[in-house]
């Protein structure tokens, strides 16, 4: 692993005055930062006990099984970067490269997916594989070299090819140790691993500190311990640390310029080392982007989403800033973009993001979905209905696992039985199964969490008229809820579409209140327009439980969903994780309304909904614990995730 930076160039016109070493050593480094990194978003603050190191990635290239010309991306969290596209159709080459942070309680799970180029249209997802970075930092290896197989988005036991990547991470006592050795070879031009007082000058010169400046030579005879005139690594690093203590030298990164200092020395250092050139001679991954769908759109794609491409943030939107939904997965930590036909987004933004669109739903429009959904469910309930199953598969094919399915895809003899599918026992495995003091996910699905109706109302719901008395409806509604927390769960198509029970208790009864069916879709949740919780058809259940009281579960229809199928009756004992029920075709919410203060969701729930950002949780993941029992230890998210 080399760590030489590149050799400065001549730029200078001839006619030209010659800017001075320092002037053309600044603008070299802060050119060369701009071109290759591509920007990075790792701006946040990290504390000292968290920081795990710092991993260098690099995607080698692939072996396909089919020809095209091919790029590859990589996620980490909230952070994606992409290669470029290789020339090389069977066997793509793209010796790219990145170093990223890795946190002790952030996300490890490293993805990497491979997209086909296509021109004129969105580039593909053929193939990806996924990396434990933690994993690897426990290995006592120089560098972790591996051929790992690409997975088939729709089937993850079919291979699609292979791909080589090459993993070196560095443990923070490393990169300390590191840190006066990339320091010292950014200016070393004659790469003899020592400082002369010349160089030594334009790398104080380089920190940004003008009270340093002022006495460089000072500085050079305080370092310069043995007297010999020059200035070494470890002579380096000692002054650093000294200077640390005292008044530190550096203000501005060397490299980007960037103003230093913002948060403590473990912070800047991680900022330098970030940006430092190790001179692999690797092309860098351009950065910047959050999801990897978002790093693979083409251009002519970018030419048509121009108007609103730069406001591509997590988030709660409105107008035309509804464009892109975006969610947390919580399996892996990172960033995931919610599959979604364009057509459809620009009409429901239309319809529930406007004065206009309210005004036709005022005139007809309700009735129109309600018909349209009672047409669609009985074309759904057909036999011909069976032939689309294959085309939803493909249109969804990163977003459904066939391999933990019940049944073989050839058994579904309608396209409901198909979208009401079970899984195969174990799939969905519930956390804490005898510890009924921990609630669970009660769906596969989009997760926000509130404390209270007016957190929900600040951060999510933007209905003017929502209450828990209006979602619940006087039948329904009892005091003990009527301030309570409140967690959404939110369907899509591709989802798994049963619902199960988050905790358990005795089902006193449920109430079925008739209504519109808008679409759950956050661009009509956010809208100030739109009242779609208390206006959307829907059935309540109360369930009454030890550990949490009473637990109102309401399942909401939705745009295309006809049919809500509840599996028990009134009087019912249900355990935590028992199948409640199911939706028929289309997308639909479930909510789950707790008494007040009644449950503690977990932290990371609560920390994304603050966000305005949805979790992508499944069913039997824990949800939050009782506040009736006191000893009861709030669960590490480790011990939530499902494999």
């Amino acid at each position: 692993m080399g760590h030489s930076p590149s050799r400065p160039n001549a730029c200078a016109g001839a006619g030209d005055p010659l800017p001075s070493r320092f002037a053309r050593f600044r603008r070299r480094l802060r050119l060369h930062r701009r071109r290759r990194s591509g920007g990075d978003d790792s701006a946040k603050a990290i504390a000292e006990d968290e920081f795990a190191g710092i991993a260098r990635i690099r995607i080698v290239k692939a072996d396909m099984r089919f020809k095209d010309k091919f790029f590859a991306c990589l996620s980490l969290g909230e952070r994606t970067y992409r290669t470029e596209t290789s020339d090389n159709t069977y066997r793509p080459v793209w010796d790219s490269e990145k170093k990223i942070i890795v946190e002790t309680k952030g996300p490890h799970i490293a993805r990497i997916s491979v997209f086909e180029t296509n021109r004129f249209s969105k580039n593909t997802l053929v193939g990806y594989c996924e990396v434990d970075l933690l994993e690897i930092l426990t290995k006592d290896l120089d560098e972790h070299s591996e051929e790992l197989p690409l997975l088939d988005p729709s089937s993850p036991n079919t291979t699609v090819g292979s791909i080589t990547i090459s993993c070196y991470i560095e443990d923070p006592v490393e990169t300390e140790q590191s840190f006066a050795r990339r320091v010292l070879a950014i200016v070393d031009y004659n790469e003899d691993g020592t400082l002369s007082l010349s160089e030594f000058s334009d790398l104080i010169k380089a920190f940004g500190n003008n009270f340093a400046v002022a006495k460089i030579e000072e500085l050079f005879r305080q370092a310069d311990k043995n007297g010999d005139g020059i200035v070494d690594i470890d002579e380096l690093a000692a002054l650093l640390a000294d200077q640390q203590e005292k008044e530190p030298l550096i203000s501005n990164c060397p490299v980007c310029g960037e103003d230093l200092g913002k948060y403590d020395k473990i912070n800047d250092m991680i900022h330098m080392t970030l940006c430092f050139d190790e001179g692999t001679g690797n092309q860098i991954m351009t950065g910047g982007f959050l999801t990897d769908k978002q790093a693979s759109y083409g251009w002519m794609f970018k030419l048509s989403e121009w108007a609103h491409f730069s406001t591509y943030d997590v988030g709660l939107h409105s107008g035309s800033t509804a464009s892109h939904i975006l969610v947390f997965d919580r399996r892996t930590k990172r960033i995931v973009e919610e599959v979604i036909d364009g057509k459809i987004v620009l009409s429901m933004r239309a319809l529930y993001q406007s004065k206009v669109g309210l005004t036709l739903i005022n005139t007809g429009v309700k009735d129109l979905l309600k018909n349209l959904s009672e047409k669609q469910g009985k074309k759904m309930n057909s036999p011909e209905s069976a032939k689309d199953i294959p085309k939803f598969l493909e249109s969804f094919k990163d977003q459904i696992n066939m391999d933990e399915v019940k049944d073989p895809i050839e058994s579904f003899k309608t396209f409901n039985e198909f979208f009401i599918r079970g899984l195969k026992p174990g799939a969905r495995p519930i956390a804490y199964c005898d510890q009924d003091g921990i609630a669970t996910c009660a769906a596969d699905s989009r997760l926000m969490a509130f404390s209270s109706v007016d957190e929900s109302t600040r951060l999510w719901i933007k209905g003017r008229k929502f209450s828990i008395e209006g979602l619940l409806g006087t039948s329904a509604h009892s005091n003990a809820l009527s301030n309570g927390s409140l967690v959404i769960f939110r369907l899509a198509p591709q989802d798994y579409h049963r619902f199960h029970v988050p905790v358990s208790g005795t089902v006193e009864k449920f109430v079925e209140i008739p209504g519109c069916l808008y679409t759950v879709n956050p661009i009509a949740v956010n809208s100030k327009y739109c009242n779609v919780f208390t206006e959307n058809k829907r059935v309540i259940s109360i369930i009454s439980t030890s550990e949490f009281g009473k637990v109102a579960f309401v399942a909401i229809g939705a745009t295309m969903v006809g049919s809500i199928t509840f599996l028990k009756k009134e009087g019912d004992y249900v355990q935590k994780g028992d199948e409640f029920g199911y939706f028929s075709f289309g997308g639909s919410t479930v909510i789950c309304v707790f008494e007040k203060d009644a449950i503690q969701f977990d932290a990371d729930l609560v920390a994304n909904s603050e966000r305005s950002l949805e979790t992508l949780v499944s069913v039997g993941m824990t949800l939050g614990v009782s506040t009736r029992n006191k000893g009861l230890q709030v669960p590490e998210l480790q011990k939530c995730s499902l494999d």
